[in-house]
């Protein structure tokens, strides 16, 4: 039988092209939830209007949308790689979906490189919108990109990693009320509108620690104070990373 015969070709696709498949799939699905866009795109961007025009929080000397924007962002990065990653992925992997992906051809390890790939490209929406529209609240941002593309880097990764391990141990209704527990207490307590220096003494070095802090402080000391890089802000964010991923790595259940 002469070649060419067979229209198209049978057999798996070449790696990069099912991870670029896959993450396009993932990305579209996450476009067309509404729930997820609520959760990602519309909530970031309202709190952002409303504590940016209403002077609800104490946020220090300055204008308000210079400390807002940066804690905005960082529960912008928050809501998708943890909160939406961990419910998405939670009801995929109750209804079976992940163990069907994980018969396919696509290896394990790169269908998680098209949900990070997936996560990636919302953010870089979200970060585009925040940005927009804390420019017409009058932002005036300071401080190196590359700081600030490296925190959020940091800080995806160990969402990322958080996200998948809740995922990957609790059952589906346990993870999304989990999920959007821990959003509201971190939204709260984690430095995005409230400074941590409100709260008592006691608990400012414990709130510090959390990822959500760490990358609120650090965007915050790049893009409202011209700070160098924040190492330790980043330091926190790196070993909440390896600790996530390598917690998602061992525990993670795909059925």
């Amino acid at each position: 039988m002469s070649a060419g015969t067979y229209t198209p070709r049978p057999g798996a696709a070449p790696l990069h092209r099912m991870i670029a498949a896959q993450a396009a799939l993932e990305t579209r699905m996450l476009l067309r939830n509404g729930e997820q866009l609520l959760l990602t795109v519309v909530i970031p961007a309202l709190l952002l209007v409303l504590f940016s025009a209403v002077d609800v929080v104490d946020t220090g000397a300055g204008e308000a949308v210079d400390f807002l924007t940066p804690g905005i962002l960082a529960l912008a990065v928050m809501s998708t790689a943890f909160t939406g990653q961990a419910i998405a992925t939670g009801f995929e992997r109750r209804y079976g979906v992940l163990k069907r992906l994980g018969a396919s051809p696509l290896p394990r390890w790169g269908l998680m490189t098209a949900k990070t790939l997936s996560v990636l490209v919302t953010e870089v929406l979200q970060v585009v919108l925040l940005t927009v529209i804390a420019f017409a609240l009058g932002w005036s941002p300071q401080g190196n990109p590359f700081s600030v593309l490296l925190l959020l880097v940091l800080g995806t990764v160990a969402f990322s990693g958080l996200g998948l391990l809740m995922a990957g141990t609790l059952k589906a209704e346990a993870t999304l009320a989990a999920a959007n527990l821990v959003f509201l207490l971190l939204l709260v307590g984690g430095g995005v509108v409230v400074p941590l220096d409100r709260f008592p003494e006691a608990a400012q070095s414990a709130l510090g620690l959390l990822p959500i802090s760490a990358l609120s402080d650090g965007l915050r000391d790049v893009l409202q104070h011209g700070a160098a890089m924040p190492w330790g802000d980043a330091a926190v964010l790196a070993v909440w990373a390896v600790l996530g991923l390598g917690a998602a790595a061992r525990f993670f259940r795909w059925e």
